[in-house]
């Protein structure tokens, strides 16, 4: 009987991981490290599934008032015992998430924000009872938890109470208690960000302006605040006046440990579930990021690949933040990218770095407005990061692992094909040329095409798998046709074909293999197109042999195909050959 703990995933409450026997890496130095170093106001940015929300809601539980110290048993913050008499439920604290504050307009944008807070200062409805608040600093709190009635808003509060609300319950909880206190916001950007995408920033960015400026400006109840994003917003943006601000971004060697997984982590995690055997593949996809001096996982990444083995052990790694976004950065990135920058972008798909100037004072009304912003944006969220050191704000900046580098290739053949599409007639054309068996045209078409999109040809990668890149492209202009019956890697014969069609009013089949042919030595120029054409040729024919000698076409014949029209086609870089067979 399987005895192990439960995998945590999506578990971001660190009571609920703790007491439901779910797998926990310790994270508690945190702790230690914040009581040691912090500001007034302290801002931790990191991209997203990095622990943010864990780690905030650790924090809460082991500085809230009737904090349950059984919760740290065994963690490297409970041998700290100095430190947990003088804080550990210590403080009363107010904690926040804004990552659900999003919506299509201001309004509802505005609602929920009222919910998130109005909720969380339902929590403290002893106030009412409280002998140390007058009556109208009882009358001011009912402010914060009015409910709206029928068809209303789930609370009401009129914009000066939303405003001051968080510096409200700061007072009325100070005033309560004798303590000070400790405010959490995760997540405090999210509202930004979705009001830049649907078109209220400006108020939106007055919103949270106000809200912040009131709640840590000048507080005299508050402790200290800790904040999580993913961007650090600009002071004239939204931090205007607030002198208390400490950030801690992924270029900080503090705090670089505690957000993300370490080598030790991964591997601890793998052994403990019996597939210990797999880390090398793991670190491959999900290593890579440099936070710091530290390099860490994504542990989003690491706990559903290390579900996916306990459901099937023979499982694969897949890009797991496919599912959690909809990657709209990189698609902005390669749609507004010039000739240089999708060059650049090249080199990053094939393994190499580029020199940027990372920016991290940017607005969210800026994020989009330039390729020069698009870059430091790319690398604050995770979809690049940074190799060596760091000279000021110039950084070495590379695709950290093979799950985003996939997601960029994803991105990459999308909007190739959206590009593509545009044109339909020239798209028809170099469709029709296949029933036609008309190797020339497609040839001329193919390299037309892959002379307008981003190659990929990194050294350190089989060439299975960039012909896999090369198939993706020929399956995306031949998908034009609707109206043709089109198998991927399907089985037939004694393998799998790259490419099956079936043109069933014309009874014509095609079979497509696709070849990657590449020289591993550099040479001059005129010797290298020769050498070029030689390694396309021989690639075609390889492909053609393959077809044969495996009998791809037989599926086509079983589905009563009367003509097969058999084509090997040979890419290296933005050159291709067609050779075809009948």
């Amino acid at each position: 009987m399987d005895d192990t703990v439960k995998l945590p995933v999506g578990i971001d409450d660190f009571e609920k991981l703790r007491t439901e026997e779910f797998y926990y890496i310790d994270k508690t130095g945190l702790i230690k490290e914040l009581l040691h170093n912090w500001s007034e106001v302290n801002l931790f940015t990191r991209p997203r599934r990095f622990g943010k929300s864990l780690n905030m809601s650790m924090l809460k539980c082991f500085f809230e008032y009737g904090c349950d110290g059984r919760l740290f048993d065994g963690l490297y913050i409970a041998g700290e015992t100095e430190l947990c008499e003088k804080y550990m439920g210590k403080f009363p604290v107010i904690s926040v998430s804004l990552k659900d504050a999003s919506a299509g307009d201001y309004r509802t944008a505005r609602q929920m924000l009222c919910a998130i807070i109005g909720n969380e200062a339902m929590r403290f409805q002893f106030l009412l009872e409280s002998e140390r608040l007058t009556e109208k600093e009882k009358g001011r709190y009912k402010q914060l938890i009015a409910v709206g009635g029928v068809g209303e808003a789930a609370y009401v509060m009129a914009d000066d109470v939303l405003t001051e609300s968080l510096l409200t319950l700061c007072q009325y909880l100070y005033k309560h208690y004798g303590q000070k206190a400790v405010l959490l916001i995760d997540e405090y950007d999210v509202p930004l960000d979705k009001a830049r995408h649907f078109g209220y920033y400006d108020e939106m960015a007055k919103l949270i302006r106000n809200l912040y400026s009131r709640t840590l400006k000048s507080n005299g109840c508050l402790q200290f605040a800790v904040m999580t994003g993913c961007l650090k917003i600009a002071k004239e943006s939204i931090f205007t006046g607030l002198n208390n601000l400490r950030v801690f971004s992924v270029m900080n060697v503090q705090f670089d440990e505690y957000f993300g997984f370490s080598d030790r982590d991964v591997k601890k995690m793998l052994d403990y579930y019996g597939y210990g055997d797999r880390f090398d593949l793991a670190k491959e996809w999900y290593d890579g990021y440099r936070f710091g001096n530290a390099d860490v996982y994504c542990p989003w990444d690491v706990i559903n690949y290390c579900a996916d083995l306990r459901a099937d052990p023979k499982a694969s790694p897949r890009a797991f933040w496919t599912n959690t976004s909809g990657n709209d950065i990189i698609r902005s990135f390669i749609q507004t990218a010039k000739p240089g920058t999708r060059r650049e972008l090249e080199l990053l798909v094939d393994g190499e770095s580029v020199t940027k100037r990372v920016n991290q004072e940017l607005t969210y009304r800026d994020l989009y407005s330039n390729t020069d912003n698009l870059w430091s944006v790319l690398f604050m969220t995770g979809y690049l990061t940074m190799r060596g050191e760091a000279d000021g704000d110039i950084c070495q900046l590379a695709i950290p692992n093979r799950e985003i580098r996939k997601i960029f290739i994803d991105q990459i053949l999308e909007w190739f094909q959206e590009e593509a599409r545009r044109d339909a007639p020239r798209l028809d054309a170099f469709c029709n040329a296949f029933p036609k068996g008309d190797a020339g045209a497609i040839e001329e078409s193919f390299n037309a095409y892959l002379a307008k999109t981003i190659s990929i040809h990194d050294t350190s990668v089989r060439n299975r798998k960039k012909e896999n890149f090369y198939h993706g492209i020929l399956l995306g202009l031949l998908g034009h046709r609707e109206d043709w019956y089109i198998r991927s890697n399907a089985e037939s014969g004694e393998g799998f074909s790259d490419i099956l069609i079936e043109i069933e009013e014309e009874g014509i089949g095609i079979v497509i293999e696709v070849k990657y042919s590449n020289s591993r030595r550099r040479a001059e120029k005129a010797e290298e197109k020769s050498m070029r054409d030689a390694r396309l040729e021989k690639g075609c024919r390889e492909a053609l042999a393959q077809i044969e000698d495996l009998g791809y076409d037989a599926k086509l014949r079983m589905d009563g195909m009367d003509t097969v029209i058999k084509y090997g086609i040979a890419c290296d870089r933005k050159r291709c050959r067609v050779m075809v067979s009948v």
